[in-house]
């Protein structure tokens, strides 16, 4: 490297040949080629007193008159003169590239100059500062994409040269991992720059996923290349997104595309890198749901019914959630069709307790399982056994009430009818007057009937009646 001064320094190639010298060799022929340039080629000669001296002896010719660029190839040939049998020595060399840190700062090819930035999330803009640039020469700043190419965001600043201060304040509009700022000298071909101050903020790439709900296509294309994997999965309500069976794809700079998808808000996107993952929800606002369970009560008994917006077929699966697991046994399986904008109902009186209804949507293929548990102690089922409890309890409170009084009355007719029996048997009615005078009646009691011998004799009624007029 030469330099005249601190900025103004090149490379030069050193091409060292030994030899044999004879006298039949007048000179070298050195020749250097580069990509696109034309061949360069110099000439050494050996006087004539030189030859005849130094003949037999091993000579080392040093080149280094060749001007070389860094990050060229260089293609060098040397040859004797005159060339005996066309031999010749044919090499390869590679020109360091701007990497060192002497070339960055002192080659004008090298030289781009040192970002620092500072962000401002609240105002969206970059403030970056610019040091050790190349003097004398206007300086590029800008915000661009990074990829193959960086390509352009539009916000671009050329510092003057004669400003003292090199800063330029570049708004963005979104923080992502391959925004990068990118600064170059103004002059042709110069080498550039470039830092990337969101380069580990991949979470602003899962953005920007579309639906067709005309032929139920989910899309999504990376604003950034990235190397990811996007799988289509069901995010339960323990927030574990659980993958859908064939909805996983690869991803690095294409649109990925998935079809014949259900917009369920329970359906969503997990995007994996090799560190971390990240999952998006699109529908999760309901606005584009299709279909529903919905779930009323109707004299105190549950009611279940499948509300459809689009005429679908669906596969409805009764399970029942044994006692101390998670997981739901089916029992039973069935396939029914509902109509656009049709409310169908779901047959679950009479259903055993722990019992739950799953519902997947059939006629796509990626959709959401929709699971529905009956209650613990079904209201239903509540409501009826109560409904009997109470219906045997009035009808036992009527049969004994009808008992009592049956009994009542029975003990009522009892006692009249043995009074009765007692006055006939126990003496003599007398027969009244009709006088219109007063008059009273006495009656005489029957004496105890003698009992002769052990028997029982009993006597004759004697009456007697007392008319006092």
């Amino acid at each position: 490297m030469r330099c005249e001064e601190r900025q103004k320094c090149s490379l030069h190639l050193r091409i060292k040949t030994a030899m044999k010298l004879t006298e039949s060799i007048h000179g070298l022929s050195v020749c250097t080629v580069t990509a696109g340039m034309m061949a360069n080629c110099q000439m050494f000669s050996f006087r004539r007193g030189s030859r005849n001296r130094l003949s037999g002896l091993t000579v080392e010719v040093e080149n280094d008159c060749t001007d070389i660029s860094p990050r060229q190839r260089v293609h060098v040939t040397v040859k004797t003169l005159p060339s005996y049998c066309e031999v010749t020595w044919t090499g390869t060399y590679d020109a360091p590239e701007c990497i060192s840190e002497d070339l960055r700062r002192h080659v004008p090819e090298c030289i781009t100059g040192r970002l620092s930035y500072d962000v401002n999330p609240q105002t969206k803009e970059l403030r970056v500062s610019v040091s050790d640039m190349l003097e004398d020469q206007d300086y590029h700043l800008r915000l661009c994409h990074k990829d193959f190419i960086c390509s352009g965001t539009g916000a671009h600043r050329l510092i003057n040269k004669a400003e003292h201060v090199k800063r330029a304040i570049l708004p963005y509009s979104r923080p992502l991992p391959c925004l990068c700022i990118e600064g170059w000298s103004a002059v042709m071909d110069a080498s550039r720059v470039q830092i990337c101050p969101f380069e580990h903020r991949l979470e602003e790439l899962w953005s920007g996923i579309d639906f067709d709900p005309l032929d139920e296509t989910l899309s999504w294309e990376p604003i950034c290349p990235v190397t990811a994997t996007v799988v289509l999965c069901q995010k339960r309500g323990d927030a574990v997104c659980v993958d859908l069976p064939h909805g996983s794809q690869n991803v690095s700079r294409e649109k990925i595309r998935f079809t014949k998808v259900d917009p369920h808000p329970q359906l969503c996107m997990k995007f994996t890198t090799e560190h971390q993952s990240w999952t998006r929800c699109p529908f999760a606002n309901g606005k584009l749901q299709a279909w529903e369970v919905v779930v009323s009560a109707q004299q105190g008994q549950e009611v279940v019914k499948m509300l459809s917006q689009v005429t679908a077929t669906f596969s409805v699966a009764l399970c029942v959630k044994p006692e101390g697991l998670t997981s739901c046994q089916i029992t039973d399986t069935y396939t029914m069709h509902v109509e656009e904008h049709n409310a169908v109902g779901l047959n679950v009186k009479g259903k055993p307790c722990n019992s739950c209804l799953q519902v997947k949507r059939l006629d796509v293929k990626f959709s959401a399982t929709v699971t529905h548990c009956l209650e613990q102690c079904s209201p239903t089922v509540v409501s009826s056994r109560v409904s009997r409890d109470r219906s045997w309890i009035i009808l036992s409170a009527t049969v004994l009430s009808g008992v009592i009084i049956f009994t009542s009355a029975l003990y009522v007719l009892l006692t009249v009818y043995q009074k009765r029996k007692q006055n006939i048997f126990g003496g003599c009615i007398s027969k009244k007057r009709t006088d219109p005078a007063s008059y009273s009646v006495v009656m005489l009691s029957k004496p105890q009937p003698p009992v002769h011998g052990g028997f029982l004799i009993p006597d004759s009624p004697q009456c007697a009646n007392l008319i006092s007029k």
